[in-house]
């Protein structure tokens, strides 16, 4: 099957993304202290009149603004009259109005942008698979819970709608478009970052125990979207060729994999400095053990899965049927998977396992 371009990704635009993916802003804030200590390590000095850094795969930007806030912080603490600027980088389907209006502090956000009258946000629309800013311009680069999205679609996966469900056939064919896309990522930030600049990346991951996105010991999430597309399938709803479309064009890494091309020596001039790999529980399902507040939690976790998903589906659905069918049917299908929950909420949830990695450029 020939190559499909991954052009129908983009995440809940309007600023729906950071106020449904409180989970993702918790895995920011469980890097804040890595960032900071790479910050530290720039050994910045008093005189500094300008630092530049980027966010990249940003979506709407409303996940990462404490962190950015520290991090302004932390640099006018080293260099007080510094003028700092903030690069927010993503894919052109992105909503870069709700990310221009989230960075200045409009609507339900507090913005750093507000805090300081010395630091701007700036917007490249450039992805983080092409070269987002000139040469030799970063001092410090971040992109948390993006990178594992990857830059085409290599292959349909058959029976699931994950890598992680793959066949070895199949999952050796994302493996080599991942391995690909990660060298060439890095490459572009080799490219982009100061002689001494460093980058904190936080990737979904696959741990030494096996676990990932969604599957930490209960009910796995991906089988389960996968369950009720194909009892959708059974039912009439969509027919075996939506089903075939429905693969997300994702890769979880394992900290070997996110290593390799530094070991191998494909980035002369740039190191891995540290990685880990850790969990972050799901806000909704912790809160639900708080609150026992079954509504809630069953529609904030659908909330937080189809933030991201949802428009790979519906690009799925076949372009003959009416956009209010195919809405209508992606309404019926997360609200199969409410009921799911709302039945029997037991080992639900979708708890976030990452790889937290520190990059340096040398000097």
């Amino acid at each position: 099957m020939a190559k499909q371009q991954a052009d129908n990704i983009t995440m809940a635009s309007g600023g729906t993304y950071s106020l449904a993916t409180r989970g993702a802003k918790d895995v920011i804030d469980r890097a804040t202290p890595r960032v900071l200590k790479a910050i530290e390590g720039l050994g910045i000095p008093a005189d500094r009149a300008r630092f530049t850094m980027a966010d990249m795969g940003c979506a709407d930007g409303g996940t990462s603004l404490e962190m950015v806030s520290a991090v302004i912080e932390a640099v006018q603490r080293a260099a007080p009259g510094v003028q700092s600027t903030v690069v927010y980088a993503d894919q052109p389907h992105n909503d870069f109005n709700a990310l221009v209006q989230i960075a200045h502090g409009l609507g339900p956000f507090e913005s750093w942008s507000r805090r300081f009258d010395n630091a701007w946000p700036l917007v490249s629309g450039s992805s983080f698979y092409l070269q987002a800013v000139p040469d030799t311009s970063l001092d410090f680069a971040f992109s948390a819970t993006a990178m594992h999205w990857l830059s085409e679609k290599p292959c349909e996966i058959e029976s699931h709608v994950h890598m992680v469900g793959a066949s070895a056939e199949e999952h050796a064919v994302f493996s080599a478009r991942a391995e690909a896309d990660w060298l060439t990522i890095l490459q572009h930030r080799l490219r982009e970052l100061k002689p001494g600049g460093r980058a904190v990346f936080v990737n979904f991951c696959r741990d030494a125990a096996g676990h990932y996105l969604g599957n930490t010991g209960g009910v796995n999430m991906f089988d389960t979207l996968r369950d009720i597309w194909h009892e959708f399938v059974a039912d009439g709803v969509i027919n075996s060729e939506e089903l075939a479309r429905m693969t997300l064009p994702q890769y979880y890494r394992t900290v070997e994999e996110f290593a390799q091309p530094f070991d191998a020596g494909l980035l002369p001039g740039m190191r891995l400095e540290s990685i880990e790999t850790a969990q972050v529980v799901c806000p909704y399902a912790a809160q639900f053990q708080a609150d026992a507040d079954l509504e809630t939690f069953a529609s904030g976790l659908i909330g937080t899965i189809r933030s991201w998903n949802q428009s790979v589906f519906l690009g799925a659905l076949d372009g003959s049927r009416s956009l209010d069918e195919r809405h209508a049917i992606i309404e019926d299908y997360y609200e199969a998977y409410r009921v799911r929950v709302l039945d029997d909420p037991t080992g639900h949830g979708m708890d976030y396992v990452h790889a937290y990695m520190t990059v340096v450029k040398d000097s």
